[in-house]
């Protein structure tokens, strides 16, 4: 007998997706790429990269994707990763929960 394929809940998926986001921040990131992004290689090849000047960010607790304080670079980076990925979450899931569609009000009205 072949037994129909159990779905997950809607609540299932978000857990699962927040683990692989959490995987792929804290984990995963370590081994990108260490060659400068796209606009940085723009910059260099076209002649204005030397223009570049110092972030006002760059003395926070995480700037250049690590964490002050921790000398080990892939824990750093890893802490980073994650913090910025629930940051991230925290921030858009609750835009998402203020601007959400409500069915209705008490008297009706939207």
């Amino acid at each position: 007998m072949n037994r129909p394929a159990r779905s997950l809940s809607n609540r299932a998926w978000w857990w699962v997706g927040l683990a692989v986001a959490l995987v792929v921040a804290g984990f995963v990131s370590f081994y990108a790429s260490s060659h400068p992004d796209g606009l940085e290689y723009v910059a260099h090849q076209t002649g204005f990269g030397h223009t570049e000047r110092p972030s006002a960010a760059e003395d926070s607790p995480m700037a250049g994707y690590q964490t002050k304080g921790v000398s080990n670079a892939r824990l750093s980076g890893g802490i980073a990763g994650v913090t910025g990925t629930l940051l991230v979450l925290g921030a858009g899931g609750g835009l998402f929960w203020v601007l959400r569609r409500r069915s209705k009000t008490a008297d009706g009205d939207r």
